[in-house]
Order: structure tokens, then C-alpha cells, then sequence
């Protein structure tokens, strides 16, 4: 038995230490007189093991030794101390010796245990756990993503964005730059999966939990850092999905500069690897525009620089496979190309802005739907006074729109501020520019409870009133729409 070995040790130990007292105290008188003669504590711990036949501990405890135990009480104590360490001692050995003994020691030992301890079990036993992942580790709630223009993105759990009174304040959803804003904003759970498309027509993929959970009020981190991108790739869209398998009636409609599209079922992205899957075969001049979420039924409107617009059914791109080059969605002419594609709501409107500045909201209505491949109609005029679309979206008058110029000026207006006017009209101004400034960006605002964003420059004069540009030159060419030229981009 391992502890009644160790403690015939330590017994055997200390009584070696009280026999070399027990000596000591014997011949005090003599000792004392070693020590005193002694010319340090060496000497002195050599002549006492020469005289008195200690060991090398005795006589290092006998120096180390007080006073106080000099007295007739402490010698009485070592004496005491002694005799019971001796018979500790004897016991001990006897039990060693003894199996009989020992088995009746672990047979009342395991009786008191089981006095004490001998209540029910606690501890549910199952089946074994295979396959334990990351996410079963992960407790499912609802986050709040966030995702800038400039790309930082964030995640935070609903319960940061108290509910609110209608009319109130809000709460700030992101720290961003003046230039910056948020562009994105969705609940998902921390089990969702996020894909990411970018330019090069290729998709990645994260699980919400993965996503950098900040403070309410910080920025975020740069999709650089969360992303393996290439030299020169940046993330066009973002979209949330639950489960792959469940949305098999769900398509990811994607639209090129080039006026390609092309849809593709869900589950075609449900294995994604490290660095990204493919999305999209693009042509070596060509790049993604804009992905979105489309049902059966669903109509899609693209719009391109030099004003053209096409809607049409979106049944009419086929479904086809991830590695697939699309088909064509809107002919452009050479010096044209898209700036942006949606996938219709009703009773929203179109906002269409301008490089110069100008703006407008028109009706879905006053958009026929059409064949895919077509040219499309004029959906906005444009001229030297306008300049080419910068940007295109869907808006409700609820919504907010940024426009941001070559200048670093930030404009955040109201869209029920926007007049709402025909197709075959040139806009109205919606922002003051400087001589040689245009705007180059335009984006629907996600987050509406943010505090708005001012201008660069505070001294720049406000926009003129929302008066109608007169219409086009007469020689400008009417509305007209081309048949197909082909199926396949």
C-alpha cells in the first residue's frame, strides 16, 4: 500500500530528527560547549557527529534547534513525540506485513466512502458523441449583420437593437466613415451560412458565427481579412441563406457588366472550398454586377449606363450550372454597359441616378415587360446636361440613398423626396456639384436608424428644387425595343 509506505517514511524521518534531540538533550552542557568552541557552523556540525555519533541531519537540526526547547516542557514534548512515532512505526510495518490487514483497511475505507458518497448518480450516461463539429458548440440565436460600402462587416446579437417606439432616435448599427456607410443589413442565425460574390464571378462562403462579433458602434472588420480574395477581387453582394436543401425552389440570378445573366439552383453552392468556388464563367473583359435571390414567377430589371433599361420574366434565363457562362440578358451597344440589376418587388419604384447629379423614381409600371436579350427601352434620358446612369435600385419612399462624387462628397437624401416621373425624362437635381466633380457611386441605404451621415463639405450650397429637366434634344432617338439576337452570351 503506497500511502502506508509513504507514511512509515515520513514517521521514520521524523523520529531519526527526535533521536538526535532526544542525544542532545542528554549531554546539553557538553554540546553546548562543542558549539561555543566551534569557529562556525560547520566545524560545529562536524564535532557533534564525531562525539555523539549523529548523522549529518541530526546535527543540522540540533543547530537549527531554538532556544525554547531547551525547557524542561519542550524536552518532555520530544520525549512524547517520540514514543508515538515509534509505535506509528511498528503499526505501520505490522501492516505491511500483514495482507489480512490491509484488506480489512480498504474494506472500511470503501465503507465510509460509500456512507458518505452513496447517493444516486447524477451524471446521465449516453451514447458516445461522433463527429463533434465546431458548430455543435455554437448556441443558435439571431445576429444583426452588417456590411459597409467600403466592405468592413460585423455581426451582433439582436438583443444590442432594443425595440423602439415609432418616431424615435435609433441606434447607431455601425461606426463608419463619412465616406463609408452601410450598405447591407440582415438577421441571421449564428447557423446561417453567408455567401460573398464578388467580381471575378466567384462566391465564398462563411457561417455566421464566423463572422467578427464587435461592439454595436465599431466598424468592423475588412472582408480582405475574412475572405481569401485574389489580386484585384471585391465582394459585389452578400447574401444569407438557412439551409441549401430547403430552398431548392430559390435561384441565384447573377448579372455582368456585359449584360450576361445566368441562374443557377441554390444547392449548387452548398460546398464551397477555402479560397472560393466559381460562380459564374466570365469573359476576360467582363465582371459581376450584381447577384440576387429569385423565385419562379419573379420579374428582373437591368439597367445600363447610356440610360436603357430591360424587364422580363425571370423563367426566361434556364437554370444551368455553377462553371456556366449564361445567357445573354440585355444587348448592349459597344460603348454601353450595365450598372446594376434587380429582382422586382411590387409596388416599389426605380431610382435612377445620373454622373451630373440628377435623378428620378419612376413607376414599374411605366416598364413593359419585354424578351430577354433585347435592348430594352429608355428608362432615363441622357445627355451632356445629365451625364451616363452611375446606379440604378429599387427603392420604396421609405428607403434612404447615398451618393457619393470623385470628390469625397457624401449626400444621404430621403427617397420620398425624389419626384416620381415618366421613363423619356432626363431627371431632376438632387445634388450640386463643383466644376469637373461627379458622382460615381449610388446605394440604397440598409441601415435606417443611423445617424445621418453630413457632407464633406459643409459650405456647399443645397440642392435646387425638384424642378423637371426639360426633355431630351429632338433628334434624340424615341423608345424602342430590339427582338432577342441570340440565347446564348
Amino acid at each position: 500500500m503506497r500511502r502506508a509506505t509513504y507514511d512509515l517514511a515520513q514517521a521514520e524521518a521524523r523520529a531519526h530528527i527526535l533521536e538526535g534531540f532526544e542525544i542532545i538533550l542528554d549531554a546539553l552542557d557538553e554540546a553546548i560547549t562543542i558549539i561555543r568552541a566551534a569557529p562556525d557552523a560547520a566545524a560545529a556540525r562536524e564535532a557533534l557527529m564525531e562525539r555523539f555519533s549523529l548523522s549529518e541531519r541530526q546535527a543540522r537540526a540540533i543547530l537549527e534547534m531554538r532556544l525554547r526547547a531547551l525547557t524542561g516542557m519542550e524536552r518532555q514534548r520530544v520525549a512524547d513525540e517520540l514514543a508515538e512515532l515509534r509505535a506509528k512505526i511498528a503499526d505501520l510495518k505490522n501492516l505491511l506485513e500483514s495482507e489480512e490487514r490491509q484488506l480489512s483497511v480498504v474494506t472500511e475505507e470503501l465503507a465510509e466512502i460509500r456512507e458518505k458518497y452513496g447517493d444516486e448518480r447524477r451524471t446521465e450516461i449516453t451514447d458516445a458523441v461522433l463527429d463533434l463539429s465546431t458548430e455543435d458548440l455554437i448556441v443558435e440565436e439571431d445576429m444583426v449583420v452588417t456590411v459597409s460600402h467600403s466592405g468592413y462587416i460585423k455581426r451582433n446579437p439582436i438583443t444590442q437593437y432594443r425595440s423602439q417606439r415609432r418616431g424615435g432616435k435609433g441606434v447607431a448599427g455601425m461606426g463608419t466613415r463619412e465616406e463609408d456607410f452601410v450598405e447591407n443589413l440582415f438577421v441571421a442565425s449564428t447557423h446561417d451560412f453567408v455567401l460573398f460574390f464578388t467580381n471575378r464571378g466567384r462566391v465564398h462562403w462563411k457561417k455566421v458565427y464566423e463572422l467578427p462579433q464587435l461592439g454595436r458602434a465599431a466598424r468592423g472588420k475588412s472582408l480582405a481579412n475574412i475572405l481569401q480574395l485574389q489580386e484585384g477581387e471585391k465582394v459585389q453582394t452578400t447574401l444569407s441563406v438557412r439551409n441549401f436543401a430547403e430552398e431548392s425552389d430559390s435561384f441565384i440570378l447573377i448579372c455582368t457588366r456585359r449584360g450576361v445573366v445566368k441562374k443557377t439552383k441554390m444547392d449548387a453552392y452548398a460546398n464551397p472550398r477555402r479560397g472560393g468556388i466559381i460562380a459564374i464563367n466570365l469573359a476576360d473583359d467582363d465582371e459581376v454586377v450584381s447577384a440576387r435571390r429569385a423565385k419562379v414567377s419573379n420579374e428582373v430589371i437591368i439597367a445600363s449606363r447610356r440610360g436603357k433599361s430591360i424587364r422580363f420574366p425571370e423563367d426566361q434565363a434556364r437554370a444551368m450550372g455553377r462553371t456556366a457562362g449564361g445567357v445573354r440578358g440585355m444587348a448592349l451597344t459597344a460603348d454601353d454597359e450595365v450598372v446594376g440589376m434587380e429582382v422586382l418587388t411590387p409596388g416599389a419604384t426605380i431610382l435612377t441616378v445620373t454622373e451630373q447629379g440628377y435623378g428620378k423614381r419612376t413607376p414599374l409600371d411605366d416598364y413593359r415587360v419585354q424578351n430577354r436579350g433585347g435592348q430594352g427601352i429608355i428608362t432615363i434620358r441622357t445627355s451632356a446636361r445629365n451625364g451616363p446612369v452611375v446606379g440604378v435600385a429599387q427603392v420604396v419612399p421609405d428607403d434612404q440613398v447615398i451618393l457619393i462624387t470623385n470628390g469625397g462628397k457624401v449626400l444621404r437624401c430621403k427617397v420620398g423626396g425624389i419626384s416620381q416621373m415618366g421613363r423619356a425624362t432626363q431627371g431632376v437635381r438632387l445634388m450640386d456639384l463643383k466644376a469637373g466633380e461627379q458622382v460615381v457611386a449610388m446605394a440604397r441605404l440598409a441601415d435606417r436608424e443611423e445617424p445621418e451621415v453630413p457632407a464633406a463639405e459643409p459650405a456647399a450650397a443645397p440642392p435646387a428644387p425638384a424642378t423637371e429637366a426639360p426633355a431630351a434634344e429632338p433628334d434624340a432617338a424615341p423608345d424602342a425595343e430590339t427582338p432577342p439576337e441570340g440565347d446564348e452570351s
